[in-house]
């Protein structure tokens, strides 16, 4: 399966740290072939799909930079896949859990929607791992007249493995879900541009051993070339992670290059005078992540210290949800580090800790953290450092929390996105700084003995 040629991400944070035009001759050139120029007004409306057990909210990044590049945020749309885990079965329903028809479902009435909004004929699709499973079935299976793009971002198109045992699991290779959508000379759908995006070995689930699946030695059967199609456009965008094939700022280089036929002229976000925050509150019945309303949560922001994670007066905003699940607006200066503290029926009381949000997001979507466990038992305070964008990839990465480098975070092969301090006591209120490359966030320890989790969550 050949790939059309490959490019290698070098001084991504260079790229990353202001707001840099991209120069003929450097970054341009390294950017993927494009379709037919177009000017803002002729760029299709985007509809963003997420992954396996997502949300929304991980695509924020990637729309702040394309309304940074002119494209108006109502062409756009971040789906929400009601239930976002897979089933283990695909022909078996499972509590929580989503087929793959349902995913197709869902997306099929997503694109109408944004269609009637926009009044286009076509809109692009980008998606992420599982997500792309749902653009390929959607366009394979009678959408194809209302999509002009689709760009797969660490896609498993040939499967997380490829064995003769769980034939009905969608990532498996073997299994009659990918075999039907890869059968044919070409594997894209004629009348649809299509760009792979893919890592050069760093992707988890695109891996010859089976760690990463549970069976660490036995053989996946897959290669580092698994998310390319015969028939796209396929790159491989230099040693990032799997979610990193998406979200970082490589990928959305990429996927506007395709998608408006020319590069972008900024790659970081140009900041709004004024913030607007909001999102849903979603829940995990039986521990399973959905993207179900929790009604009755409550919803806090402080405006906190930097340097101390510190409180600066009184709350800035106060809602509780319906039985929608949403929560805001809350109105924020655009260089305030932020804790956002969500109290939610039946589950642990979670304190965010965010970096500023640079422009208004209306998905800034909160999932309580998990339960505490029997391994929390002893602690005084639980304190989690969380990169929903990406893993933490040791050499490659700068991981420091509390002013180490995290134990539980296995070097090599990116995957691990969550890493997890326990403090006695005798530390409760101590500031816990979490350091990630160039961004640094200042958590609180808050007493486990309240049924209380501090999370220091990263936004690059």
């Amino acid at each position: 399966m050949g790939l059309s040629r490959r490019t290698i991400l070098k001084g991504a944070g260079a790229i990353s740290s202001g707001i840099l035009p991209l120069v003929a001759g450097g970054f341009r050139a390294a950017l993927a072939q494009a379709t037919p120029a177009a000017s803002n007004a002729e760029i299709p409306p985007i509809l963003f799909v997420h992954g396996n057990g997502d949300h929304a909210a991980l695509w924020m990044t990637t729309l702040w930079r394309m309304e940074t590049n002119g494209v108006a945020r109502d062409r756009m749309f971040a789906i929400n896949f009601t239930d976002p885990l897979a089933r283990t079965d695909d022909t078996k329903p499972e509590p929580n859990k989503s087929s793959t028809e349902d995913n197709r479902r869902e997306l099929a009435e997503a694109v109408k929607q944004l269609k009637q909004r926009t009044g286009a004929a076509k809109v692009a699709l980008v998606a992420n791992s599982r997500g792309g499973y749902s653009v390929r079935n959607f366009i394979k299976n009678g959408g194809a007249a209302d999509v002009s793009h689709a760009v797969l971002c660490g896609v498993p198109n040939h499967g997380v493995y490829d064995w003769d045992q769980g034939l009905n699991n969608e990532f498996n290779g073997r299994g009659p879900f990918l075999r039907g959508l890869n059968e044919g000379d070409s594997e894209v759908t004629p009348g649809v541009a299509f760009l792979t995006l893919r890592s050069d070995g760093m992707d988890k689930y695109a891996q010859a051993d089976g760690r990463f699946v549970g069976k660490p030695g036995a053989p996946t059967g897959i290669t580092v070339e698994g998310p390319a199609l015969k028939g796209a456009t396929n790159l491989v965008i230099g040693p990032v992670d799997h979610r990193e094939t998406a979200y970082s700022p490589r990928a959305f280089a990429e996927m506007f290059n395709f998608i408006a036929g020319r590069a972008p002229q900024f790659i970081a976000v140009a900041p709004e005078t004024e913030v607007k925050l909001s999102g849903l509150v979603t829940g995990t019945p039986g521990g399973v992540p959905t993207n179900r309303p929790v009604e009755g949560a409550s919803v806090d922001v402080y405006r906190v210290s930097p340097a101390t994670g510190e409180r600066i007066g009184n709350p800035v905003h106060h809602s509780q949800t319906g039985a929608d699940g949403h929560w805001g607006p809350a109105q924020v200066d655009p260089a305030w580090y932020l804790e956002i503290v969500l109290t939610a029926p039946g589950s642990t009381t979670t304190h965010f800790y965010r970096s500023p949000f640079p422009r208004s997001s209306d998905i800034v979507h909160l999932r309580a953290a998990r339960p505490l466990g029997a391994a929390d038992a002893n602690a005084g305070a639980v304190v989690l450092m969380s990169r929903p964008r990406g893993y933490f990839g040791i050499p490659r990465d700068i991981v420091l929390f509390d002013g180490k480098q995290p134990t539980d975070v296995k070097p090599g092969v990116p995957g691990d996105s969550t890493s997890t301090l326990r403090l006695p006591a005798a530390e409760l209120g101590r500031p816990v700084a979490a350091l990630f490359n160039q961004e640094r966030i200042v958590a609180r320890a808050w007493p486990a003995s309240e049924n209380r989790i501090a999370v220091a969550e990263l936004t690059d």
